[in-house]
């Protein structure tokens, strides 16, 4: 019985790790930041979030775009200018947040890997041609 626990309590940690943040806890966390976020060891994209729920989200290399989050459920759900919205599921991991999609079969994550206060540089399309 005694070897049963503690592979039932490392059975456990991972659902423990992944407990989703709340509205709250995101709001309160990433408002006023700029966060970068990578895949597999490659940065993916990067997202300002500002007053009002509002954000500023760019693919890595990719032009600005410019939208709303919103809680559903468990899910943080963003809805920018063009498109559907996008719902992911956010926990706290290490020092800073990981994110699934929720319609990804696939199981990637992605992980926080850059925090900052500044804004994120939008340019705009066609900027000097």
């Amino acid at each position: 019985m005694l070897k049963v626990i503690p592979f039932l309590l490392l059975a456990a940690a991972p659902a423990l790790a992944e407990t989703p943040v709340t509205p709250e806890e995101f709001e309160g966390y990433a408002t006023g930041r700029t966060l970068s976020y990578a895949a597999g060891g490659q940065v993916f994209g990067t997202e300002q979030y500002l007053p009002n729920r509002r954000v500023v989200w760019a693919f890595e290399g990719e032009d600005c775009q410019y939208g709303r989050w919103y809680p559903q459920d468990d899910q943080i759900c963003f809805a920018y200018e063009d498109g559907d919205p996008q719902c992911w599921t956010f926990w706290k991991k290490g020092s800073g947040l990981a994110a699934r999609y929720m319609n990804d079969t696939t199981g990637v994550e992605l992980s926080e890997v850059k925090r900052s206060s500044l804004p994120l540089n939008c340019p705009g399309p066609d900027v000097g041609v």
